[in-house]
């Protein structure tokens, strides 16, 4: 499976989503912000970081990059688009996903490892997953409270695109499990197609049981399959 990942200034989980994608059999390319053309891809992944150094808005600066109308162009033919952290910000700037990512409840930067729990596993980017497993991946992000307006919160449910919410230990979604106030818990979502996932915790940093744990493998499984 070909994938490109798109690198930005300021973008600092770039080579670990590169990493990932190699292990996992991918044949990966890096592609500059500047670059007007796209190689064949059946995978975009915008990566997380602080593109920009998170100048005006959180991914503002990015969404009007010269590869992002290439990046539109693929994802409304259908191509696989993943956007994490600051990937999930930067795709609700171009519009491919709908909603904003505000500042976190507390007002201050969160780096630890979370519970999420798998809503929809019947997607590309899931379907190695079970219904409603919880599944231990890290967040690091200042801007990852997600807020929309009540009509898409009620078609992000009705219609099954709610990918994750955070959770505790044994599955509770509640207040005590949110960390950074997103409405519902929403850890990340999916466009109407579901083709485009964005979410705020990084899989590819598990990966590897020796640094941290594998609950982020059966999401690239999953698009493999």
């Amino acid at each position: 499976m070909r994938s490109s990942v798109i690198v930005f200034p300021g973008s600092n989980c770039d080579r670990d989503i590169g990493v990932a994608l190699e292990k996992m059999q991918f044949k990966n390319q890096m592609i500059w912000h500047k670059e007007t053309r796209l190689p064949k891809s059946d995978l975009i992944v915008i990566p997380g970081g602080f593109s920009y150094g998170d100048y005006l808005r959180s991914g503002a600066i990015a969404g009007k990059s010269l590869i992002i109308d290439e990046v539109i162009r693929a994802a409304n033919s259908g191509c696989l688009i993943l956007g994490i952290c600051n990937g999930f910000q930067i795709l609700t700037e171009t519009g491919l996903l709908k909603g904003t990512l505000l500042r976190n409840k507390n007002l201050k930067f969160i780096n630890k490892d979370v519970q999420i729990k798998v809503l929809n596993n019947k997607t590309k980017f899931t379907n190695k997953y079970k219904k409603d497993q919880i599944i231990k991946i890290n967040i690091a992000h200042n801007e990852g409270n997600f807020f929309t307006d009540l009509l898409h919160l009620e078609k992000l449910s009705n219609e099954n695109l709610i990918a994750f919410k955070y959770c505790d230990e044994k599955g509770n979604i509640n207040e005590n499990s949110n960390p950074n106030g997103s409405l519902e818990n929403i850890a990340g979502i999916f466009n109407d197609n579901k083709n485009i996932l964005g979410m705020m915790p990084h899989p590819e940093r598990m990966i590897d049981e020796f640094i941290s744990n594998k609950d982020g493998v059966n999401l690239f499984t999953s698009l493999l399959g």
